[in-house]
């Protein structure tokens, strides 16, 4: 497998190093409860985050399963009154309620009392809260870094395995499957498939926290490329597009689930597993866990959410006046779904299981064009609106110089690899 990583910036290889202000621990001591902290860097730290910790002694911890705000104070050494009085100071700031089991914490104290409590809430950002009168509390936000990246991926094995063999961010799969996610089935990649990309990634205590810029991407398939261009319009709308300005979303998504095989395909003569009997099957059937979100592949309205005998739990929804779909099988519905309501596309509307008649946890999932079934998996979506005729020169533009900056990378790499040749 051919694995590139440059930055297409400077397009100097290797990367050059990046650094934010770390939030970690060091010469700590653990035990099964909480860790006392003896870093002269919680000083500094601190000194970023509003507040002074010098001379205090520093705890850290995790916020335990059946915890709540004002428990997690008590096991710092809040009285109970004055919990109620700081939960009441920073309710502006911070909901109680959203607490987290698992998330970190900093308790920096003195004397055995309290002064101040640092939540992780995210990975960018902490909770500070000044646990002496007059209470009080703040957001923190780390330092983050935006880094432009280059990877070049041949499939081998999996996306998954093949992307973090080659350094890529896992959130970049994410990224680029909800991009492509009308063009191709990811889980019907190939061998020698192939990814190219331009991308901008966040970067947070040397952690990469977001991959939520993909500027340009190419993906390869027997011998045929699907490039992906990044341009917004500004109008609220699409503003991914293909090279000739269609966009990348279309009418329909190529799944409505995460499934693990295809059990059974499209067939007017399929033996039922149950009744042993030569009929119809115009569905496809997914495998998947039980609980697996259903989503709807587009736009629509529901028109029936009821138990349909040998079907079961089964989800029907009219796209528009050619195409419908059904959703069966499910172990139970989206909260709130009901016939009438309106969903958008990707929406979850159930979830995967085994009811009416049925053999084992899957999807049957159906469409129908002008009332016709037809195949799932050959069903062409059309492209949504085009981009539009007066952004168009500054979408060529975009697209000339994204395609560039590709094509001289993988020059130089042609080149690298003749001289390392010789």
């Amino acid at each position: 497998m051919k694995i590139m990583r440059m930055n297409f910036g400077s397009m100097v290889l290797p990367l050059a190093t990046l650094f934010c202000l770390a939030f970690v621990s060091c010469g700590r001591t653990s035990s099964e409860k909480e860790d006392v902290v003896e870093c002269a860097d919680t000083v500094s730290v601190a000194s970023s985050m509003g507040f002074s910790a010098d001379s205090l002694d520093v705890t850290e911890g995790k916020v335990k399963n059946g915890q709540f705000f004002s428990t997690l104070l008590g096991s710092l050494g809040m009285s109970a009154k004055d919990a109620y009085d700081l939960t009441l100071a920073c309710d502006s700031v911070f909901d109680v309620r959203t607490l987290r089991v698992g998330q970190q914490y900093r308790a920096y104290s003195k004397d055995g009392k309290l002064q101040y409590l640092v939540y992780e809430r995210d990975r960018a950002s902490n909770i500070v809260f000044s646990c002496l009168p007059p209470y009080d509390a703040w957001v923190y936000e780390k330092p983050v870094t935006i880094e432009k990246k280059y990877a070049d991926v041949t499939i081998e094995n999996s996306l998954w395995a093949d992307m973090l063999e080659a350094g890529v961010s896992p959130l970049l799969i994410v990224s680029l499957s909800d991009i492509y996610a009308w063009t191709i089935d990811f889980f019907a990649l190939q061998k020698g498939d192939r990814f190219r990309v331009l991308y901008e990634q966040k970067v947070c205590d040397g952690e990469v926290i977001a991959v939520d810029t993909v500027r340009y991407a190419v993906f390869g398939h027997y011998g045929e490329d699907f490039p992906m261009v990044m341009y917004d319009q500004k109008d609220g709308g699409n503003i991914w597009w293909n090279e000739k300005g269609e966009s990348m979303r279309k009418a329909f998504l190529k799944a409505p689930l995460n499934y693990t095989r295809v059990s059974s395909g499209f067939s007017y003569a399929r033996r039922h597993p149950v009744t042993r009997r030569v009929q119809p099957h115009t569905g496809v059937d997914y495998a998947a866990p039980k609980g697996t979100p259903v989503m709807t592949i587009g736009d629509g309205v529901v028109t029936s959410v009821k138990y349909e005998g040998a079907g079961g739990n089964t989800v029907r929804i009219r796209h528009n006046s050619v195409y419908s779909t059904a959703y069966l099988h499910l172990s139970k519905y989206a909260k709130g779904l009901k016939a009438g309501q309106r969903v958008r596309q990707g929406e979850v509307i159930g979830y995967v299981g085994s009811t009416g008649r049925s053999t084992g946890p899957h999807l049957d999932f159906r469409v129908w064009k002008n009332g016709t079934p037809i195949n799932p998996l050959k069903m062409e979506s059309p492209p949504a609106e085009p981009i539009k005729e007066e952004s168009r020169p500054a979408f060529e533009d975009a697209h000339r110089r994204y395609k560039a900056q590709i094509d001289t990378i993988q020059a130089r790499t042609v080149v690298a690899e003749l001289f390392e040749l010789l």
